[in-house]
């Protein structure tokens, strides 16, 4: 016998005497009790028959308020019988009479269960982000409302204030926001332990079941596996079965994803169990059974993978001993093929460390093969395995490079999909301007590939990022559009393919083993799981105005990728679109939205899985990818860089002109997701990829007509290209009115999807030789000009024998033009390569340059820094003559030369004669390499600079030995250790070669040396003869008290231009001292870098107003110091600011924080925030000098400080960063983050 059934013999008892007495009110509330005895037995068929009872009586026979249990209790009994569209019928009848009645109470019960129906619906649906929105807005109104009583009545409504945070939580789940999701849940939680909740209460349960979802999401399985547990253990002691059964749903989800199979197995048995007791779950029975035989099925596929590593181990040996032999490339093709089952095998079971790990092995396996396809696969899949495991700067960086190896051999597909890829890496760190940006790119590639499948994955993100990301419901309509015209033709080309494939292919494919699960996971993005799992999305519970049924989480998939559920809809505000038919689905994603693009298989391929298995990543990536033909420099007309343009960008076969006051406007491209801006010049067209002429967040003029006048060069005809002159870009204009700004145009759109056009025109012709001899390389070579590199040689500003290419994506291979054009050239006073990918191939190129030339004598400035090189780059230098010669500056930092270097620096240091700056930073050198070079030393050297911070494992003994060798030198003036933690000797020996060498730049920042050891530093340069310009004692552990030594120096502080001192805690003390040292009338300084310096804002204050009589300073960093407690309270305040400017839903989503605004006693309030805001805008006016501010993360408002700072002219054109929490203000031609750290002056 039932617990219950006593409770029911009674209510039944009670029933008949109320209705055989014609007490109706007792009647209908008897039927009422009965039917919650069944609904909470999870007999919901025989609770609405009680249900409907109870509502025909209050109908027939008592006043309208008594209908409002009834139809909460129909809504609630529908909505668990998933029967939509009845239960918003009855819980919008709830609403309608709760507010007649004006009972907030009501109210609050029935938004709460609306949200909840419409949160089913959207979890059921596959394309339907109109519930989710309604779904949101209801949740909202419920949290209003429930904050609202809890104020008036504290306890009775304190429930229900919980379980609005768990509604809330469950909607940032849906869209993809865990760590707000985990904010809100912990929040509700934190209530429940402040108002003294029972353990065993049901709203605890929701929360835990929830939070455990997002833990399990954030991939932290130990907090999951807790809060699983707890809800495990509240529902069984509050007898709530539906919650038992889901909690161990969710427990055995969890030891899937690592791959426990006997315990998951295990979890679903005792959830089989408790569903066997429940009437009406056969559909939470069915599901389980699912679990079980798709976790017995990863058993077999975890067999599987143990004996392919083992055949690998084997194919490995067999490779190691068949090396330089006929057989050895059979072997690495036969590795390769293997580590692709491994990484197929280890995607099914996600189990992603060891997809990673063989991904990994596959890189070396095409290095060897030489094969940069299967290179660049192995990067894709990387970037995958990296994205599962949620490191997506991991993921980014490696879907980033196999970009760039797609782009080089033109593989269109593997381009698009390492763009959506990419996309939705960036989308999932809050990057969402970059990510549609990345997936209109996708779009683009595959687009002009023909590449249906992928265009409709592009097209679903993009639509997402508008509909969800940025509200904008006019371009979603339009994408939608396009998705429906695109699912159609691929339908029809689908439907083409069946009909001509013939019996024979059929029965073959019969004749395959069963993949059922297998196939579903690789081709719908690991949705499987989320149809076995469906139905631990929603828990029932006792109450009627609880939300259990929220608890659609990360229960349905063992691996979820970072996206979510990308609507595709015709955007309506009326709610009753609900009531049209819908398409029932027992799918997948019940709370995953975006389609991940590692499978791009398009959607409407799983309604014929059975004629054709969808299309794993791993094939996907190299399937029918479509090579580029090479195209010349005649061909080469768009601005992307290393990518030739299409021909669908000719403007002079498709003009179609129309007058109009503004001048001539036509359809200049076909493509209409084309993002070019058109030029005309002369008599031709050029299109310009406006992303690559922006200085700071707005579009450069100047960049603008160096790029127009680069690609106009490359569209004559060769017979003009061969006197090497290219023109001068003088105006741009257009309705005939020079533009002064790009930014100033009234329609940007129209110009970059090629509507109308922007005339050039052209000042003057100048030779540039440089230019033209690359051009001519490239096209000698098959290859497509550079045109990064092409704009760096047309803006050489000083001659053509300095030249600058540095960040060119250039490779060993990619740069053979540019080399075979300065062996042409002859002459070169300065090479910079730095921040490229070039290896020791081109290292030797180099030296046959050299070695080559003419040109035998006068200085050469060689900068090679961060690029690929190894130790034997250096050996290269050693075997040229000319280069031991010529050579003054050598920077080879960031490169990786090892210890191995050591005898060539050694080498170089005794033959280079000229060399005085030697630049070894961040090598991975060891003390080892620092004794050889302190050898290699002698009194006769000239070496003035020496940089060789950031190398791990040197000694305090090989410091010491050094700075006492670089004492002997006659001209030794900087040295820079940076990174290295130097020992009381080392100050010492450093203190001595400041006072016998002058130092002049002496940089040891993130040495950690104290305030006492700096002032100790600071007195070495008492001597007259000393005279410091650059010091850099950032991350040094100083205090105010060192600031305070500066201010009271005087011969000190006249001579030092440039201060780091950033990331010391100077406090606010520092902050008054650092005023003082800016007041005074001996400072000189011109750059001050005082980031993480915990000054406070009234410290910022404070130093920018000192700012006012000063007029050296031209930049300063003040990003990072306000205190914790002032930088949320400005948040709080400027989100309540913005609140009366946004739309009601968006306001809305803050109500709930209302409370804790009362909290803040000690921050800042809204009108003294106003007044600080005021008093800072106004000393950043009147810092007249500065050129370049950063007050980044700080709380700020970047657009109120930029129009304060483009007040003042500064001298030229003004410009801001203004992106999240960066504020960047400069002016021309200062530059915030364009130029790399190891490339500033510090």
């Amino acid at each position: 016998m039932k617990k219950d059934e006593g409770q029911l013999i009674t209510a039944r008892r009670a029933y008949r005497n109320a209705s055989d007495e014609g007490n109706r009110q007792e009647e209908a509330r008897w039927a009422n009790v009965i039917g919650d005895i069944f609904k909470n037995r999870g007999e919901y068929v025989k609770a609405l028959k009680w249900y409907r009872i109870d509502y025909e009586v209050s109908v027939k026979y008592l006043p309208e308020k008594h209908l409002l249990p009834t139809c909460q209790s129909l809504g609630e009994v529908y909505l668990r019988l998933q029967h939509f569209e009845d239960a918003l019928i009855y819980q919008k009848r709830h609403l309608d009479l709760a507010k007649d009645a004006d009972d907030l109470v009501e109210q609050q019960r029935a938004s709460t269960q609306l949200g909840r129906t419409y949160h089913e619906m959207f979890l059921k649906s596959e394309n339907d982000q109109t519930s989710l929105r309604n779904a949101k807005k209801y949740f909202i109104s419920a949290m209003k409302l429930a904050h609202t009583l809890k104020k008036s009545n504290k306890l009775t409504f304190l429930k229900e204030y919980i379980d609005a945070h768990n509604n809330i939580g469950m909607v940032e789940m849906d869209l993809d926001n865990l760590e707000e999701a985990e904010k809100w849940l912990i929040k509700g939680l934190q209530i429940c332990d402040e108002e003294e909740v029972v353990e065993n209460d049901d709203g605890r349960t929701r929360l835990h079941h929830n939070l455990g979802n997002v833990y399990m999401e954030l991939r932290k399985w130990d907090e999951a596996r807790i809060n699983i547990e707890k809800d495990i253990v509240i529902c069984k002691n509050i007898g709530h079965c539906q919650g038992e059964a889901k909690g161990y749903i969710n427990l055995g989800e969890l030891h899937y994803r690592v791959q426990k199979y006997e315990e998951a197995i295990l979890c679903y048995e005792k959830a089989m169990n408790l569903a066997k007791c429940m009437d009406d779950e056969y559909a939470l029975a069915n599901q389980i059974h699912q679990n079980i035989e798709i976790v017995k099925e990863a058993t077999k596929v975890m067999e599987d993978l143990k004996k392919e590593e083992q055949n690998l181990k084997k194919l490995i040996r067999n490779t190691d001993m068949a090396r330089g032999t006929s057989a050895e490339l059979n072997c690495l093709v036969e590795q390769n093929a293997s580590l692709d089952r491994l990484i197929e095998k280890s995607s099914i079971i996600f189990a992603w460390k060891k997809h990673c790990e063989f991904a990994k092995q596959k890189i070396e396996i095409a290095n060897q093969l030489c094969d940069k396809e299967k290179l660049g696969d192995s990067y894709l899949v990387i970037g995958e395995s990296y994205q599962k495991l949620r490191n997506f700067n991991e993921a980014k960086k490696w879907y980033s490079k196999s970009w760039e190896i797609y782009k080089s051999i033109g593989n269109m597909e593997g381009q698009a999909l390492a763009k959506i890829n990419l996309g939705d890496v960036l989308d999932s760190i809050g990057q969402w301007s970059d990510a549609l940006e990345a997936f209109s790119e996708g779009y683009r590639i595959a687009h002009q590939a023909n590449l249906l499948s992928v265009q409709l994955s592009a097209l679903e993100n993009m639509h997402y990022s508008n509909m969800i990301r940025f509200d904008n419901h006019e371009e979603a309509r339009r994408l939608q559009l396009e998705i429906e015209r695109l699912k159609q033709l691929i339908s029809i080309n689908e439907v083409e393919a069946l009909k001509d494939s013939c019996s024979e292919t059929d029965t073959e494919g019969d004749d395959s083993p069963p993949k059922s699960y297998i196939s579903k996971a690789q081709g719908n993005d690991e949705s499987t799981f989320d149809e076995a799992l469906l139905v631990s999305k929603s828990k029932g519970t006792k109450r009627c105005t609880s939300t259990k049924s929220l608890e659609a989480s990360a229960t349905s998939m063992p691996s979820q990728t970072v996206s979510r559920k990308r609507g595709r809809l015709v955007l309506s505000d009326d709610e009753d679109d609900e009531n049209k038919k819908r398409v029932a689905s027992s799918t997948s994603n019940d709370f995953k939205s975006r389609r991940s693009v590692n499978s791009h298989v398009d959607e409407h391929q799983d309604a014929i899985s059975g004629c054709t298995p969808p299309v794993h990543l791993e094939e996907s990536a190299c399937s029918h990818k479509g090579r580029s033909p090479t195209l010349t420099a005649e061909d080469f007309r768009c601005s992307m860089p290393h990518e030739p343009v299409n021909v669908s960008h000719d403007v002079s076969g498709n003009i179609c002109v129309k007058n109009g006051h503004s001048g001539p406007i036509f359809y200049a491209c076909e493509d209409e997701y084309c993002k070019h801006l058109i030029f005309k010049v002369e008599d031709d067209f050029v299109h310009v990829e406006p992303g690559s002429c922006k200085f700071g967040d707005k579009l450069s003029m100047e960049y603008m007509k160096v790029e127009v006048a680069c690609l106009y060069f490359l569209k004559l005809a060769r017979e003009n290209r061969s006197r090497g002159l290219l023109p001068i870009i003088q105006h741009l204009k257009c309705g005939g009115e020079v533009l002064k700004s790009l930014n100033s145009l009234y329609t940007p759109k129209d110009y970059m999807c090629g509507k109308c056009w922007i005339e050039a025109t052209v000042d003057r012709w100048v030779p540039k030789r440089l230019v033209k001899l690359y051009v001519d390389c490239c096209k000698d070579l098959s290859q497509p000009p550079n045109l990064k590199l092409l704009k760096k040689l047309y803006s050489l500003e000083v001659s053509e024998d300095e030249i600058n290419v540095s960040d060119c994506e250039l490779e060993d291979i990619s740069a053979a033009p540019l080399l075979n054009a300065l062996h042409l050239h002859k002459t070169i006073a300065s090479l910079n390569l730095s921040h490229n990918l070039l290896g020791n191939e081109t290292m030797e190129k180099l030296k046959n340059l050299f070695m080559s030339s003419s040109q035998k004598y006068g200085g050469l400035v060689l900068d090679l820094h961060c690029n690929r090189f190894g130790p034997t780059a250096l050996f290269q230098i050693c075997e040229c003559t000319v280069l031991l010669s010529r050579l003054e500056v050598v920077n080879i930092s960031g490169n990786r030369l090892t210890d191995g270097c050591a005898s060539y620096l050694s080498t170089i240091l005794q033959n280079c004669k000229a060399l005085y700056s030697l630049n070894i930073q961040n090598c991975s050198i060891t003390s080892r390499t620092i004794q050889k070079v302190t050898d290699s030393l002698n009194s006769e050297s000239l070496l003035s600079e020496l940089f060789i911070g950031y190398n791990s494992s040197i000694s305090g003994n090989a410091i010491v030995n050094l700075l006492d060798k670089l004492a002997t030198l006659n001209s030794f003036s900087q040295i820079n250790l940076n990174g290295i933690k130097l020992n009381k000797n080392a100050i010492d020996s450093l203190c001595n070669l400041i006072k016998t060498s002058c130092l002049s730049h002496v940089m040891i920042g993130e040495t950690s040396i104290g305030t006492e050891r700096a002032i100790q530093l600071s007195d070495s340069w008492s001597t007259e003869n000393c005279e410091l310009v650059k010091l850099d004692l950032s991350y040094c552990l100083l205090t105010s008290n060192y600031i305070m030594k500066l201010v009271t120096d005087a011969s000190l502080l006249s001579g030092i231009l440039h201060l780091n001192i950033g990331g010391n805690p100077l406090l606010q003390e520092g902050g008054v001292a650092v005023a003082s040292l800016l007041k005074s009338p001996h400072c000189c300084l011109k750059m001050v870098d005082l980031s993480k310096c915990q000054l406070g804002l009234v410290g910022i204050l404070d130093i920018l107003r000192s700012l006012a009589d000063n007029t050296s300073t031209e930049e300063l960093n003040l990003s990072e110091n306000a205190l914790e407690h002032e930088y949320d309270t400005l948040i709080k305040v400027k989100v309540k600011e913005r609140e009366d400017e946004e739309e009601e839903v968006n306001k809305d989503l803050f109500v709930a924080d209302s409370e804790d605004e009362n909290t803040c006693a000690d921050g800042i309030s809204s009108g003294s925030k106003s007044t600080f805001i005021k008093q800072l805008s106004s000393v950043i006016c009147m810092a007249k000098q500065l050129r370049m501010l950063d007050i980044s993360k700080n709380g700020f408002s970047g657009e109120t400080f930029y129009a304060t700072w483009s007040m003042n002219p500064r001298g030229s054109l003004t410009q801001s960063h203004i992106q999240g929490s960066i504020i960047h203000l400069s002016a021309e031609p200062n530059q915030c983050c364009s130029i790399k750290p190891c490339c500033t002056r510090f």
